[in-house]
C-alpha cells in the first residue's frame, strides 16, 4: 500500500512547513489564495489547459537560475487578478524575504488566475482590490482554512454547479506527506450528469465529499451540458501540490504533470481549450529520504489521487452553502 490515511487536517497544510491564507470580496464575488512557508521552497509547474493566465511561471523551469520561491498565488479576476501577487510581494519584501541580489530582496511569487468576471458580482472594483486581497491572504496564512466559497474559489463554477476551493492530503507509509489545494472553476463538471455522484468517488476517503458512492454506469460520451457551462464563460482550474519530499525543480515539474491526472479523474471534460488548467508543485524538502524512481512513482500516484479528492471536496463544500451566484 502506498499510503495509509489522510493527514491530521486532510488539508495541504498537513505538509510540514506549508501555510495557506485566503481573502475574499463577496461584493465582487472573487478572492485570492496564497500558499507560503517560513522558508523559500522548491517549486515546479505544468500547464495543460488551452487558456492559461500566469506570471513568473517561466522561472520554474529546471534550467532557470532561481531555484526557490517565496509564495504561490491563486486568484480570481482573470488577468486583473495577477496583481494580487503585487500585494504579496510587497508584504514579503517588508519582511526582508526574497531572492537577495545587490542588496535588494526580490520575492519570487509565481501566480495563476481563473476567470470569474461573469458571475454577477460588482465588477467596477476600486484600484488596488486584488493587491489588497493578496496582502490580506498572506497575512492570514495558517494551518487551518475553510473550503468551498473562499479564497480563489469564491466566485468559481464547475460546469453548471458552484465551484470552490478544495484541499486534501495523504501520509505515505514512509512518513512523507503530500497534499493538494485547488480552485475549481472548470468548463467540465465534477459531478455525473444526474448530479448525484462525483466522478472522483473511487478515490474518496471517509465520506469527505458526501459519501455518495460510485457513479452509476454511464455512457462515457454522456457528458454534462458543456454549452451551458460555456455560456457562463467561467473557466480554469488552478491548483497546487505540496510535499515534504526532497525534490529538485525537475522532480517538482514531474509531480505537477502527474497531478493533472487528478483533473482527468475528477472533471469531465478536463483540459479543454477554454480552461487554463495549471498545477504548481511546492516542495519543502523536510523529509530526508532520497528520491528514487520507485519513490517518485509513489509520489506521482499520490499527487493525482489527492488532486481528484481535492477537486470533489471543493465543489461539495461550495454546493453545501446556498449562494446566489
Amino acid at each position: 500500500m502506498l499510503f495509509s490515511r489522510p493527514g491530521q487536517r486532510n488539508l495541504i497544510t498537513d505538509v510540514p512547513g506549508i501555510l495557506v491564507g485566503n481573502a475574499e470580496d463577496h461584493n465582487v464575488r472573487t478572492g485570492v489564495t496564497v500558499l507560503t512557508s517560513p522558508h523559500p521552497f522548491v517549486a515546479g509547474v505544468h500547464i495543460m489547459g488551452g487558456a492559461p493566465g500566469t506570471a513568473e511561471t517561466d522561472l520554474l523551469a529546471p534550467d532557470k537560475l532561481v531555484d526557490k520561491v517565496d509564495a504561490l498565488v491563486l486568484s480570481g479576476g482573470s488577468a486583473f487578478g495577477l496583481s494580487a501577487a503585487d500585494g504579496v510581494r510587497t508584504a514579503l519584501r517588508e519582511e526582508k524575504r526574497g531572492y537577495h541580489l545587490g542588496g535588494h530582496y526580490i520575492p519570487i511569487v509565481p501566480t495563476a488566475i481563473l476567470y470569474d468576471l461573469n458571475n454577477g458580482g460588482q465588477k467596477n472594483w476600486p484600484d488596488g482590490t486584488y493587491q489588497r486581497l493578496g496582502q490580506q491572504a498572506l497575512h492570514d496564512t495558517a494551518l487551518q482554512f475553510t473550503l468551498g466559497n473562499t479564497g480563489a474559489g469564491t466566485g468559481a463554477h464547475a460546469g453548471t454547479h458552484k465551484g470552490g476551493l478544495g484541499s486534501s492530503s495523504l501520509l505515505l507509509e514512509n512518513g512523507i506527506h503530500i497534499g493538494a489545494l485547488v480552485a475549481v472553476n472548470a468548463v467540465g463538471s465534477a459531478m455525473t450528469p444526474d448530479g448525484g455522484h462525483f466522478w472522483a468517488a473511487p478515490f474518496e476517503i471517509h465520506a469527505e465529499f458526501g459519501g455518495k458512492g460510485l457513479p452509476p454506469s454511464v455512457n462515457g460520451l454522456d457528458v454534462p451540458d458543456i454549452k451551458a457551462s460555456l455560456s457562463a464563460q467561467e473557466n480554469t482550474t488552478i491548483a497546487i501540490i505540496a510535499t515534504d519530499a526532497k525534490l529538485d525543480k525537475a522532480d517538482a515539474q514531474r509531480l505537477s504533470i502527474a497531478a493533472h491526472d487528478g483533473f482527468a479523474r475528477a472533471l469531465v471534460p478536463a483540459h479543454t481549450p477554454f480552461d487554463g488548467d495549471l498545477v504548481f508543485t511546492a516542495a519543502t524538502n523536510k523529509h530526508d529520504e532520497p528520491i528514487t524512481p520507485e519513490l517518485m512513482l509513489q509520489l506521482c500516484h499520490a499527487a493525482s489521487v489527492c488532486m481528484a479528492r481535492a477537486i470533489a471536496r471543493g465543489v461539495y463544500e461550495a454546493e453545501k452553502i446556498n449562494v446566489l451566484i
